[in-house]
């Protein structure tokens, strides 16, 4: 692998982690991470709370750079990326923050033209009120929610205005932090059928961290399972369910036993 900032194309992976090492202090989070997505595939990383799942997320747009390991995205060396290089990079990525991160002084509207990375695109008035009611229109809000306050919208409303904005920019790829944490089962799956929704209709590629083994299996194209700093395993989510790792098993079946037993 090149350190100079790309790798040969010869059978590489829109982003890809290999021999991933981050602790911090005396805490190990990640171990030795092997970690790919391809070209519009949407990926889950599931795991129990406090695993690293956040943490590996923030590897991928440069936020965490890792002690050991190489982090690739569009065949580019993440944590070798100079200043420019990077947020170059980074305009290419959306991020869904977890608890929405919506600025509570500024409209909805305003909030999601945050999102528009482009500098020329970003000054033009007209171009944003066109996309701002766009990307309102591909998470299912009305147009009128433009006007609103965050402080006015329901805890699902909010984590949509927060996609909203993640795709505001016309990224290349979506990173979903627990995009359902918090919610009820109801607005749960109306995230869930969004995130399908965005991969099928603008064609993202999306990494999803979350610990709610229903939505993954929903959303998913593959699905990896983080447990004590490495991948333990990786697959589709009929290769998850065939699984016989105990741990496997056992993170599964806690949380989505009628599943496993024939009906999911």
């Amino acid at each position: 692998m090149r350190r100079d900032g790309g790798e040969s194309n010869a059978g590489r992976r829109m982003i890809k982690l290999r021999n991933v090492h981050k602790r911090f202090g005396e805490l190990v989070v990640l171990d030795g991470v092997d970690f790919d997505v391809d070209q519009g595939e949407t990926v889950s990383l599931l795991g129990p709370s406090g695993v690293g799942k956040s943490v590996l997320l923030k590897h991928i747009n440069g936020l965490i750079h890792p002690d050991v390991g190489e982090v690739f995205v569009d065949g580019l060396s993440v944590p070798h990326l100079k200043r420019k290089a990077l947020s170059t990079l980074r305009s290419t990525i959306g991020y869904v923050f977890q608890f929405g991160a919506l600025f509570d002084s500024m409209t909805v509207g305003e909030n999601v033209q945050l999102g528009i990375t482009d500098e020329v695109c970003s000054s033009d008035q007209a171009y944003c009120r066109s996309r701002v009611t766009e990307c309102l229109e591909l998470v299912n809000l009305p147009v009128e929610t433009a006007l609103k306050y965050p402080s006015d919208l329901s805890g699902g409303m909010r984590k949509r205005v927060g996609i909203a904005r993640a795709i505001a920019g016309q990224p290349t790829y979506l990173l979903y932090d627990e995009p359902t944490s918090g919610l009820d089962p109801v607005n749960a799956d109306i995230i869930d059928k969004l995130v399908v929704k965005l991969r099928d209709t603008i064609g993202v590629t999306s990494v999803v961290v979350t610990h709610d083994v229903k939505g993954a299996f929903f959303v998913s194209d593959r699905i990896a399972l983080l447990r004590e700093g490495s991948i333990r395993a990786m697959g589709t989510p009929d290769d998850i369910k065939a699984s016989r790792d105990d741990a496997v098993r056992e993170f599964i079946e806690r949380d989505f036993e009628t599943f496993l037993d024939g009906d999911g």
